[in-house]
């Protein structure tokens, strides 16, 4: 897939368009994915699509911004596993936000894209103030000459599948209900980092992942675990939370302990499955108490995988 960044320029040929922030690529992406991709090969069209960095609410309200459900580099890989040809990442900022929607439609999509076909749900909202909307679409298509389409609702025994659903099963440790939103189960990847040491101290030595922006869960978990440049599979035990024993208010962290594994992990690309949630994050009173804890949390891990494979 080629993917670019930053100012769109005119050229490239015309191609079939969606357009979202597509946080965590769940069933109803997927669907939409699917459908452009059946229908700009019908019309001969590259099928591309346009979603935005950073996404638009943490621009408007960082504070109060949902979780993220993938960064970026997640984001797309699986949006090239859909069998996109081009996605553009468009920088959201002040300047965007400004622009009115109608010259969103020929400035960005028409001239900048080549959009000639585009997919949207009927509730797209986008420009200056959410002005934009699908009536505005239609009449646009009919006076630049782009085909439009309405993609319908998907669900999911009743439910709508959407990015905020899926944040409300993590957070809720329900793994089983966002992997059923998500068609897989729930991953979190990254780049093992320098850490304090401390899991070494304490007899359990930790991959650590810095995570920039509020994770969707928080707790202690069966992981499986993929190391990118061989795609080896290992086991462990990990947490992702702020721990609360070390520091107050520390930045949330992902920690990994890999069982029987002996190597150097910094730098190395990891790709963490959320298997089974073991427990919610808690202040212990002391190290001592804190080792003896992960120590009962590897054990569990190593259970449920004896038990599930």
């Amino acid at each position: 897939m080629q993917v670019s960044h930053g100012t769109i320029r005119p050229g490239g040929g015309p191609v079939g368009l969606t357009i979202g922030n597509f946080d965590g690529v769940h069933c109803g992406h997927r669907a939409m994915l699917d459908r452009l991709v059946a229908r700009a090969r019908e019309m001969k069209l590259p099928c591309s699509v346009l979603t935005f960095e950073p996404h638009p609410r943490e621009f408007f309200q960082p504070s109060a911004a949902p979780a993220r459900l993938s960064r970026l580099r997640e984001k797309l890989e699986l949006i090239a596993g859909a069998g996109i040809d081009r996605t553009h990442v468009l920088r959201f900022g002040a300047q965007l936000a400004a622009l009115a929607a109608d010259r969103f439609i020929e400035d960005v999509l028409v001239r900048g894209l080549g959009m000639r076909w585009l997919l949207v749900g009927r509730d797209f909202r986008f420009g200056a103030r959410r002005a934009g909307d699908f009536a505005l679409l239609e009449a646009s298509a009919a006076r630049l000459g782009f085909g439009l389409e309405a993609m319908p609702e998907v669900t999911n025994a009743g439910e709508r599948i959407s990015s905020s659903a899926t944040r409300t099963a993590l957070a809720a440790g329900d793994l089983a209900g966002a992997a059923r939103l998500l068609g897989r189960e729930y991953t979190m990847s990254g780049r093992v980092a320098h850490g304090e040491k401390l899991g070494r101290t304490l007899g359990f030595p930790t991959a650590n992942i810095v995570l920039r922006r509020r994770p969707p869960l928080a707790g202690i978990f069966a992981v499986e675990v993929e190391l990118e440049e061989t795609h080896a599979v290992l086991r462990g035990v990990a947490s992702v939370g702020r721990r609360p024993t070390v520091r107050e208010n520390a930045p949330p962290l992902l920690e990994v302990h890999l069982f029987d594994w002996k190597g150097d992990l910094y730098g190395r690309h990891l790709r963490v499955k959320f298997r089974h949630k073991l427990r919610d994050e808690a202040k212990y009173d002391g190290l001592e108490a804190l080792r003896a804890a992960i120590a009962r949390d590897a054990g569990e891990a190593r259970d449920y995988f004896r038990k599930n494979g």
